[in-house]
């Protein structure tokens, strides 16, 4: 038996974790040999791979990233080589694919499973917003780091009396800003799930200064939108792979909450810092879980499955459940959080 293991989207910690537990469990355990292929799902495309075994893997546990690269690759691309991905997979040898990634990988892995082409997803985002799975590896490191910097910040807003708006990602769903911003202290949280009235936000700091409090701490995932109307705003654009690419909700924030406020407004986008570096200890663990659940799944002949956190259980969910849609927060645990700050 040959795999084969790429990594797609994103680069998350925790992707190395998941490429080690599968080849000590494809190797060691069942004697198979397994294939990595280079860059995403373009490494598929062009043939791009490398062999990978234990010596290859030694170290990696702790290392961000992925030692196979990642890529996006445009969706309509993918289907329109559905030939050329069967001849590089049956010129490889390979018996079932692995791939590890967010929403786009995982549908394109769904789309193969479709087309009958043996495979076994991993979940992977820092966003947690993969459905099917309770958390995905990669989202405690992120909040970690988010909160760590949101810590930071506190110090450096209260010396100046300012607004310190933070900026952590967050697309669709607002699982790193809420948990980041109850963790750290932080005053307000807005999140993409619940479009925001900028003056109800304005109030909201007004009634802290009002109090004695001479700063205040904004936490805004990316992906956070004014209800209609509220205030004027640049929704950015959508790119090549289908992506919003947006302008900057920090900034405009900043520009409004100065004006009615008339206070010192200063930012901090987070950006990429919360997808890099070393994972932390839980996310080791759960991604190494994930991984060796995933190779467990191919040796029962498990194909059309995803692997998945299920309470304390990594369990196997069909991938067109895990892929039909986003884990958004729900509204009642936002609430919940919320009314913690």
């Amino acid at each position: 038996m040959r795999i084969g293991i790429l990594t797609g989207g994103g680069d998350c910690p925790g992707l190395n974790a998941v490429i080690r537990a599968v080849v000590l469990r494809a190797v060691r355990d069942h004697g198979w040999q397994v294939t990595g292929f280079r860059d995403g799902w373009r490494g598929v495309l062009e043939d791009h791979h490398v062999e990978l075994d234990p010596a290859r893997v030694r170290g990696i546990l702790a290392r961000g990233g992925t030692i196979l690269g990642s890529s996006r690759v445009n969706p309509d691309t993918l289907r329109a080589s559905i030939d050329t991905i069967r001849t590089v997979l049956a010129a490889n040898g390979i018996d079932a694919l692995i791939p590890v990634g967010g929403e786009g990988t995982l549908q394109a892995a769904h789309w193969l499973s479709s087309h009958d082409i043996p495979v076994v997803g991993v979940p992977k985002t820092i966003d947690n917003d993969i459905d099917c799975t309770d958390v995905t590896f990669g989202f405690d490191t992120a909040v970690e780091i988010a909160t760590d910097a949101i810590d930071r910040l506190h110090t450096t807003a209260e010396s100046h009396q300012r607004v310190m708006v933070v900026e952590v990602m967050g697309r669709h769903t607002g699982w790193i800003a809420l948990h980041s911003a109850l963790a750290a202290g932080a005053h307000q949280v807005l999140t993409p799930e619940t479009p925001f009235d900028i003056e109800q936000v304005c109030a909201g700091l007004r009634r802290r200064f009002d109090e004695g409090d001479n700063f205040a701490v904004v936490v805004a995932a990316e992906g956070a939108t004014p209800a209609p109307g509220t205030m004027p705003f640049d929704e950015g654009y959508i790119d090549q792979f289908g992506h919003r690419r947006f302008a900057g909700i920090a900034r405009q924030l900043q520009a409004e909450i100065g004006r009615r406020l008339d206070r010192e407004v200063t930012t901090t986008v987070l950006g990429h810092l919360q997808r890099g570096g070393t994972p932390t200890a839980y996310d080791r663990v759960l991604a190494s879980r994930l991984g060796g659940r995933a190779v467990e799944a191919i040796r029962n002949g498990k194909y059309g499955t995803m692997s998945a956190l299920r309470g304390t259980q990594i369990e196997l969910v069909p991938l067109v459940d895990a892929v039909a849609r986003l884990k958004t927060v729900p509204g009642d645990t936002c609430a919940e959080l919320s009314a913690l700050l």
